[in-house]
């Protein structure tokens, strides 16, 4: 297994130890090979398989396990096919492809796709590997638990993503057979919801997985999206590590206090992953700069004649804002005849500043409606 998937670092986090009270550090499953904690399950069970995966493997997936079994595939010389819904991250699927998988798309959920998938096995010969519901997968992501055990000797506390339930599965095995007082906490989303963190968006776990769970985790919980927006962030800016959705929840639950860190002792939080679309990306960080009022967008009126424009645009220069997008909006808006609506994009240094501009444009006579 080990010429498939790699040993991840335990990154101490300063910013979520001061900001928490507690000891943190993360487990960056997001430099795995292949982006995620998937491919140490993919990799056991086509290991497990030995020649009862000659013909190939076949499976269904959001788009890490895909990535993970044709890394594994392609590593010990076996074909690989993948079903993905349709909605699939184009880097997942793009990355599944570039392993060498068969990729085959059109099915809206994980859940139709497994039914197309257990078919395609049983009429052409192939093994099916199921993504977590697999007693070999969950052994196989266990031994992340493992490597906590070996690297954090104050271990206390282990945040955990929760999807279909293999990794916080196995992961708790490892860890509480070994040491019982050690702490593991599942987080999820709301299943019922689009979610940004598609790595985890199954309807439900494994009846294997959710037994296991429900023997061996001590608590689950549940983040909201904006929670796991702002830990996106949080990592990107503080700890500059790209992480998905998924692989967020850890820190969303912590930073929002659905948990708490352990008095005692170090607390993980695991990055399970760190495939996430750039335009995903870069609108995650647009609403944070909104919400953190260094991204101003609004709309007001101004004559429509010769010099209105360049003369709002200076005053927003003199306000100290950076102008990154200005537009005419001549319909949809009461306007008198002579008159024009502008929607401004403005980069400000904060909240306060944010004020500042907004004060000094109203001083100015205009009267201005914020977009979001």
């Amino acid at each position: 297994m080990e010429e498939v998937a790699r040993r991840t670092p335990v990154l101490p986090s300063a910013t979520l130890t001061d900001l928490l009270g507690a000891e943190v550090s993360l487990k960056a499953e997001n430099l795995q090979r292949t982006g995620s904690f998937k491919v140490r399950g993919a990799a056991a069970k086509v290991s497990a398989l030995g020649d009862r995966c000659a013909n190939g493997v076949v499976a269904a997936s959001a788009g890490n396990h895909a990535m993970a079994l044709a890394h594994a595939a392609r590593t010990l010389g076996v074909r690989c096919e993948v079903f993905m819904p349709l909605q699939s991250p184009l880097t997942k699927i793009e990355g599944a492809r570039a392993l060498g998988a068969e990729v085959i798309l059109g099915r809206a959920s994980v859940d139709e796709c497994l039914i197309d998938a257990r078919e395609r096995a049983e009429t052409a010969d192939l093994a099916f590997v199921h993504p977590f519901d697999d007693p070999d997968v969950v052994a196989g992501q266990g031994t992340l638990g493992l490597e906590l055990l070996e690297d954090v000797p104050d271990l206390a506390k282990v945040v955990i993503p929760v999807g279909g339930g293999g990794l916080a599965s196995g992961v708790a095995i490892a860890v509480k057979s070994a040491r019982p007082d050690v702490q593991v906490v599942g987080v999820e989303v709301d299943r019922t919801a689009i979610t940004i963190a598609d790595g985890i968006a199954v309807k439900h776990p494994g009846e294997l997985t959710t037994a296991l769970m429900d023997r061996w985790l001590d608590d689950r919980v549940v983040v909201s999206e904006e929670e796991i927006a702002t830990a996106i962030i949080l990592l990107m800016e503080k700890a500059k590590l790209v992480v998905e959705g998924a692989g967020a929840v850890g820190v969303a639950a912590l930073l929002a206090h659905r948990t708490h860190v352990a008095s005692q002792g170090t607390t993980i939080a695991v990055l399970s992953g760190g495939n996430v679309d750039a335009g995903l990306l870069a609108d995650v960080a647009r609403r944070n700069e909104t919400e953190a009022g260094r991204r101003l967008v609004l709309i007001t009126r101004i004559g429509d004649r010769p010099g209105s424009l360049a003369q709002l645009l200076t005053l927003v220069g003199d306000s100290g804002a950076n102008l990154i997008e200005v537009q005419h909006v001549r319909e949809g808006i009461d306007l008198h005849v002579r008159e024009t609506a502008v929607e401004l994009v403005l980069e400000t240094r904060g909240r306060d500043h944010a004020k500042i501009v907004l004060g000094a444009i109203a001083a100015a006579g205009y009267e201005t409606t914020l977009l979001r």
